[in-house]
Order: structure tokens, then sequence, then C-alpha cells
């Protein structure tokens, strides 16, 4: 039996000689596990359907629970992410993100949705921003929202000279008053405020900012998950 669906390719693993075993997103299926075979060898015609972030509409054949990509039509190959360090390995946190917060029959449209609008604009402008918009809508859609509003205890404003503290548990800032959580400051959270939609200081919208965002994201994703993401980290010490 043939099945057709538009997929994010997120991961591919080596398998015999010449074939992979490729891990896809869809938005109506969540993620799908299915081989291809004779990529590996330098003329194969569908060795564009095994690259990383590709984005096709993959023809799949199914014997049992087992996926076979049997043809595959390139809707965006995504090349000049493969071209850039930081950009190669901002689209690989968007892919490592969405591996860990997805599963097989899920309804992922949300997330795959934003995947593809992510990579497209880190290819068009700034990896940082789009990878954070990205873990955020990622965190919303996996129940663990980031809330940057006011103290998650008191309900104090905060703005960028509070001193302020990041709740793990709650996935909110707090006021320093509150004291619970690991510090936070300010640019951090005028740029998740950004990222969120919300109202923000433009003078605190930095690449110091973009890079502690990244890095407490990266630290309640470890933390919430229990998993490590490697890829993000390397992106993290790039910038």
């Amino acid at each position: 039996m043939e099945q057709i669906v538009n997929a994010l390719m997120l991961k591919a693993a080596d398998y015999n000689e010449n074939d992979k075993i490729l891990t896809l997103l869809t938005a109506e299926r969540g993620r799908i596990t299915a081989g291809i075979k004779g990529v590996k060898k330098a003329g194969a015609k569908l060795k564009f359907a095994a690259q990383p972030f590709c984005f096709a509409e993959y023809v799949l054949s199914r014997r049992g629970e087992r996926y076979t990509v049997i043809n595959a039509t390139e809707c965006e190959s995504f090349y000049d992410l493969r071209t850039d360090i930081n950009k190669f390995y901002a689209a690989s946190s968007v892919a490592e993100a969405a591996y860990a917060i997805t599963f097989e029959g899920d309804d992922c449209a949300e997330i795959f949705s934003a995947a593809i609008r992510a990579l497209s604009d880190m290819c068009n402008g700034s990896e940082s921003l789009a990878l954070i918009k990205f873990l955020l809508v990622a965190l919303k859609q996996s129940g663990y929202a980031v809330n940057a509003e006011n103290c998650y205890e008191c309900g104090a404003n905060l703005t960028e000279e509070s001193v302020l503290r990041f709740d793990m548990d709650a996935g909110a800032f707090t006021c320093g008053c509150c004291g619970r959580g690991a510090g936070a400051s300010g640019v951090t959270y005028n740029v998740l405020r950004k990222l969120s939609g919300k109202s923000y200081k433009e003078e605190c919208i930095t690449a110091d900012g973009e890079k502690r965002a990244l890095r407490l994201i990266r630290e309640y994703l470890s933390y919430k998950l229990n998993l490590s993401f490697k890829s993000l980290s390397e992106y993290i010490r790039l910038i």
C-alpha cells in the first residue's frame, strides 16, 4: 500500500552498505521512520531525500509496520543552511527539538509549520531569532510554555532593571524578592517577550541577550524532557 506525505527530514542513519533509515516529521501523522534504498550511491536518484532539512513530498510503501521511501518530490532543500556552519547548527537544533517533542501518530501541524517557517527564516535572516521563536512554539505545544509576563509569584511588574529569576518548575519569571529559580537577565526576558509577540524594550534586543535566551531555553528543555541537546549546545558555543 502506498501513502503520500509532506515531510521534513529530521534524522538519517546509515543502514546496510548503501541504504539509510530516515526519521520524517509530518503534520498529520507525527514522526515516521522509513527506509530508503541506495541513497549512499553517488548517482542515486533519491539522494536529495536523505539530505539534512529536506522538505519534500515522500511516497511511502507500507508493509506491516514498516515504511520504505519509493519516490520523492522536493519542495525545498534549504541548501543555504548546509553551507554556513552557524546556520547548519541552528537548523540542526530545530530538527533535534522537533524530534524530542513529537511522536508517531501525533497531530504535529503546529510544530511542523513552525519548523518549516524557522528553516525558511534562517535562510533569509537571523538564525538565532528564528531558532528562539521555534523553540518557544515547541515548548508551548509540549505543554511547557515559557511565561514571560509579570512575576509568577506576586504579580509584580518586571522590567529590564529588575532582579529576575526563572523558575524551572513553573517555566516562568519571578522577581528578585520572590527569589525562586536561577538568576536571569533583563535582556533575556526582553528577547523572550519579543519572540513571544509581547511588548519589549528594543534596546534590550542584543546578540548577548539572544545567546542568554538560548542558554535558558536549553536548560529548561533539558530540565523538562530529561534530555541533552547537543546541536543546540554546539550552536550556543559557536555564536
